[in-house]
């Protein structure tokens, strides 16, 4: 008799339930629970933490699992943290420039409450219209599907290109790393409508919502814990059956795989893919709790400390990506916070740690 899926893996009701105790204990201890002993800070610093550990399970699908190396998933991550930046900081705006020109005697139109948001918004980079990539910005939902649709499609047209190439190893890499690159030099731009190198800024402000940080923090929290549970449960179910062991063969000896009849480039698509899009919602989560998202965090040597916090936990097991991924964040945190007090946790200082990280574990080993 087959075994149930839970049967063949018992850590994930392992990983599960210290996952939800690790929850209830922050909860309980936070600021937003009356109690007070763990600051806003640092639950936005945890809740940062577990985004990441998300993102590290989608890059130990494709990598540890899967055998390719991309160095560019941190793009997927930022584009996720874009697409929910967008309507955080339109809505925000909306409410304020709506509320300022209440006060005028004449009501305003609403050509002229778009051109005022569009000036606040945009003035920055000396510009008062919005781009043809904010069409959508008004609308939550849409901006919601827009956190999985774009990575999804950008590593979905990316993967058939490179995979029907049959584009593999550090070529591969590469290649990831330069869409990584060319996407953050884009967004750099201040054509690019997205402000340039300001980025997106205020994002922890949710709009029309009068509560305290220290209780925004905590759902923020609660929604990247269940994000990770959630995501740990899907990648644990792919590598349990028969699609985890196609895409172990794939690692192992591809050759071998497509001789065997499996369409390979089918299998790496599916995973890049998804993966991306998980990517995208562990981003989506990350940066309203950051508070701001510009280009630089996406820089290809963000992607290089992703795997560095994969190599570190293990790859090939999905609670080693999160092990690896969680010790970094959180000693690039301690670090951050000794020497300058500034926002904890970014995924910049992170990678240098990781990397003095990977290094001693690599020796020891």
């Amino acid at each position: 008799m087959q075994r149930s899926f839970i049967a063949r893996n018992p850590s994930v009701l392992i990983f599960l339930a210290l996952l939800a105790l690790f929850t209830l204990i922050v909860t309980v201890l936070a600021e937003g629970s009356g109690i007070g002993i763990i600051s806003t800070s640092f639950v936005k610093t945890l809740g940062k933490t577990l985004c990441l550990c998300l993102v590290a399970v989608a890059m130990d699908l494709i990598w540890g699992f899967t055998g390719i190396l991309s160095l560019g998933h941190f793009a997927f991550f930022g584009l996720g943290g874009y697409m929910i930046g967008m309507w955080l900081m339109y809505e925000r705006t909306r409410l304020i420039v709506v509320d300022s020109l209440a006060q005028a005697e004449i009501p305003p139109t609403s050509s002229e409450v778009v051109d005022a948001i569009g000036n606040q918004i945009f003035g920055v980079v000396g510009s008062s219209e919005f781009p043809l990539i904010w069409a959508v910005a008004d609308s939550l939902f849409l901006q919601l599907v827009l956190v999985v649709l774009v990575p999804g499609l950008l590593a979905l047209v990316f993967g058939w290109l490179a995979f029907r190439s049959r584009v593999t190893g550090v070529y591969l890499s590469i290649l990831t790393q330069a869409m990584t690159l060319a996407l953050a030099l884009y967004l750099f731009q201040n054509d690019s409508g997205l402000r340039g190198n300001n980025g997106l800024s205020g994002l922890q402000n949710l709009p029309g919502v009068s509560a305290p940080q220290s209780v925004v923090s905590l759902w923020f929290f609660w929604a990247s814990a269940c994000a990770l549970g959630l995501g740990y449960i899907l990648a644990a179910w792919l590598v349990s059956g028969k699609f985890g062991w196609v895409i172990r063969g794939i690692r192992d000896n591809e050759a071998r795989v497509r001789f065997l009849g499996y369409s390979v480039e089918l299998y790496k698509l599916v995973v890049f893919t998804l993966t991306a899009m998980i990517a995208g919602i562990a981003g989506a989560l990350y940066y309203p709790q950051a508070g701001i998202i510009n280009p630089a965090e996406i820089a290809p040597i963000a992607s290089i400390y992703l795997a560095v916090w994969v190599a570190i936990g293990g790859r090939g097991r999905l609670y080693g990506a999160i092990i690896g991924a969680a010790i970094v964040s959180l000693l690039s945190t301690c670090s951050q916070a000794d020497k300058h007090r500034t926002s904890a946790g970014s995924t910049r200082s992170s990678g240098s740690i990781g990397g003095g990280v990977a290094w001693a574990f690599l020796r020891w080993r």
